[in-house]
């Protein structure tokens, strides 16, 4: 009896320990950063007593943020660009803690890998050592480009590579001056009708329009095979129990196919496809776009949403299938459908630090290019791709062909109730160089008019000529 209880103490141990290794492998890799980043984490007070927080730049070595040191010692976060960058590199205050890459690089900002010699004279004269250099995937000249292309709209601009999955660019607005982040603190927080510390690009959440007709021609492709000979005679709406789902503007496109429907956004026949299809399918292929689902993201974002399902009537299923409805999407995630997309169906995890060096530039740590998950076969991607083509070469985005560049894309409204009437935002999402994609943009204007200086795809296209010309 005596040696089944010890046998029983010794199993219980054996769990215990195997418990506690399975919890320490799992604390290091999935646990350890978001531990030692966390505001909450005393131990980073340590690391500031010691060490000048270091400097974050962007892929060229334009320096976005510094600590400079004063005579007396005082230490003055200072960022270069003032609002240009305010919402991805975020700010650093002692009082009001940390947002953007300032809290995600925390601890690399507070690690010095200063030469050994140079950390042991710096201790001798109890001087603090220089923190590491973040460096970013950001590009000051893009960046600068977007901030100017989308001028006073509220919104959002998204530029990344298509085959590797780096961020160059990422703009909000309305914004802030970080270097005036503690003075300017109570106003910031109060203006409910700006909501300049919100980072649009990753926590907008917004009704999709027609950018969601991505969605809609993909889970339409997966349930029926023959979609190549789907047709559609578009008078201008469609009333289906009741509902009326009228085209943009109530534009008659007469005799279409899937092709010439996602070129011209034709709103009624999307809704007709949309009450074509299996709703459970429908939700299965947004799931698989990662709705409803954890993005892959370093920054704060909100999840995105697709509300179908068996219970859904006839009206919601047509508003979803066209992109309005409960759906909602940030325009970040829509530029990893789109990265999908331009990819052959892999979506590329995105990042948005190249490396990490000691003050002098010697290499801690880089980052490669690395696979997330496909989203959908290559072959899909592919006609995915040609629907996308035609939108520019003859369809609602026309306004970008015969340029120095080819585009692929899709424009979008999405409408919502003001009180002075039914206004848009206005989308754009695409890549460029289309038989060997490069750049991946996404882009929305809230309240959008219709004028040209509020369009999407007229701020896509400035910005996409100050890169390539």
């Amino acid at each position: 009896m005596r040696n089944n209880e010890f046998a029983w103490i010794t199993y219980l141990f054996v769990i215990l320990f195997i418990a506690l290794m399975i919890y320490l492998v799992y604390f290091t890799i999935v646990r350890a950063d978001t531990f030692v980043n966390s505001p909450y984490n005393q131990r980073q007070d340590a690391f500031a007593q010691k060490v000048v927080r270091g400097q974050i730049t962007d892929r060229n070595g334009n320096v976005l943020a510094r600590t400079d040191v004063a005579e007396d010692g005082t230490e003055t976060r200072v960022y270069p660009y003032g609002s240009l960058f305010a919402h991805v590199v975020g700010y650093s205050d002692t009082e009001l803690g940390k947002t953007g890459l300032e809290s995600v690089e925390n601890f690399e900002l507070l690690t010095s890998n200063a030469f050994f010699v140079e950390k042991i004279q710096n201790e001798f004269n109890g001087n603090k050592n220089q923190g590491d250099t973040v460096v970013t995937t950001l590009d000051a000249d893009l960046q600068q480009a977007a901030y100017d292309a989308l001028g006073n709209n509220k919104g959002a601009v998204v530029v990344m590579e298509a085959d590797t999955g780096k961020i160059l660019s990422m703009v909000s607005k309305p914004d802030y001056d970080p270097n005036n982040i503690y003075a300017d603190w109570e106003t910031l927080n109060t203006d409910e009708e700006n909501s300049p510390l919100l980072n649009r690009a990753t926590s907008g959440s917004y009704a999709p329009g027609s950018v969601f007709k991505i969605v809609t021609t993909l889970a339409y492709m997966r349930q029926d095979s023959n979609y190549s000979a789907y047709t559609y005679d578009c008078s201008g709406s469609i009333t289906m129990d009741n509902t009326t789902i009228p085209c943009f503007n109530n534009a008659v496109h007469g005799f279409e196919d899937l092709r010439s429907s996602f070129a011209n956004s034709c709103n009624s026949s999307f809704a007709n496809i949309g009450l074509s299809l299996d709703i459970e399918g429908y939700r299965n292929t947004a799931e698989d776009l990662l709705f409803n689902s954890s993005l892959p993201s370093v920054l704060d974002y909100t999840k995105s949403s697709f509300a179908l399902d068996e219970e859904s009537n006839t009206a919601e299923i047509m508003m979803t299938a066209m992109g309005q409805g409960e759906t909602t999407v940030s325009p970040y995630h829509m530029a990893l459908i789109t990265q999908a997309v331009a990819n052959g169906g892999t979506l590329m995890e995105p990042y948005l630090v190249e490396q990490v060096t000691n003050y002098t530039g010697t290499e801690v740590r880089r980052n490669v290019p690395k696979s997330y998950r496909r989203l959908m076969t290559s072959e899909e991607a592919a006609q995915l791709k040609e629907y996308m083509s035609a939108v520019v070469s003859e369809g609602t985005g026309s306004v970008l062909s015969g340029r120095s560049y080819t585009v692929a894309g899709k424009t979008g409204t999405a409408e919502y109730s003001l009180v002075d009437g039914e206004k848009t935002h206005s989308w754009f999402v695409g890549f460029t160089n289309v038989d060997n994609p490069e750049l991946v943009i996404s882009v929305i204007t809230e309240g959008s008019d219709g004028s040209s200086d509020g369009r999407a795809v007229d701020i896509a296209g400035t910005i996409l000529d100050s890169y390539y010309n």
